[in-house]
């Protein structure tokens, strides 16, 4: 029976491997951490030059995603990453050079010493829109108010729960859409127009400006509707 001498296991090796990473990944990762705080977002990544080559750290979530090394005279080698650990040899190639990566970071920090010494943080006083909105809210209200009152009278001639009345104004189609005898929009300019009213947030003062004037003319254009069916059922005898 052949003999074959024993093979070397190579546990001490990868034990000391996966040490390295793993003291690596909680020391870069406190770079990770501030990184995130100084560019202000949950993700990124910089790079760092040193004499022998560059460190590429980047980080999701505040927390290191990886750590690469690329250096002048050899691969890339990720001495942390999401798979496989480095080849051993591979990893004390790059750790030659952490020492270096640690102090190019230091020195970007230290560079950004005092840069907002000059930047001021006195402002100006913030004018408040209260008499706008309170304005604007009064029309919206009183808007509101006449809408329902045309959709009360549609719903009590229509007979329906639902229900719409549209009229052009000065080129622009008007619609009043309601429930039962209630609004449930006043719309402007078509399906990307502007709401007057409706069941979510208000029209921009802006939008009440320029639309205001013409919703008189909506009114009158509802009561000549109503003129109009008046008109034809006198003319029906019994």
């Amino acid at each position: 029976m052949t003999e074959f001498p024993d093979a070397d296991t190579t546990d001490d090796l990868v034990t000391e491997r996966d040490e390295t990473v793993e003291a690596v990944r909680s020391h870069a990762g406190q770079i990770a951490r501030q990184l995130a705080l100084l560019q202000g977002g949950d993700y990124g990544q910089r790079t760092f030059n040193t004499d022998e080559g560059e460190w590429t750290l980047k980080y999701e979530a505040g927390d290191l995603e990886y750590l690469r090394f690329s250096g002048r005279s050899g691969d890339d080698v990720y001495v942390v990453s999401t798979k496989q650990p480095p080849e051993p040899t591979d990893l004390r190639r790059a750790m030659t050079d952490y020492d270096a990566f640690v102090e190019s970071y230091n020195q970007y920090v230290r560079s950004l010493d005092g840069v907002l010494d000059d930047v001021q943080s006195e402002f100006p006083k913030v004018e408040t829109t209260d008499s706008v909105v309170t304005e604007r809210d009064r029309i919206v209200e009183r808007i509101r108010d006449v809408a329902d009152a045309i959709a009360g009278e549609l719903h009590r001639y229509d007979g329906t729960d639902y229900g719409t009345f549209s009229a052009r104004v000065n080129g622009a189609r008007w619609e009043l859409k309601r429930e039962n005898s209630r609004v449930s929009y006043l719309r402007v300019g078509g399906q990307s127009g502007t709401y007057l009213v409706s069941q979510y947030e208000p029209p921009s003062a802006p939008d009440v400006r320029e639309n205001a004037d013409d919703f008189v003319a909506f009114v009158d254009a509802y009561n000549d509707h109503v003129a109009e069916l008046e008109a034809d059922l006198s003319e029906i005898s019994l």
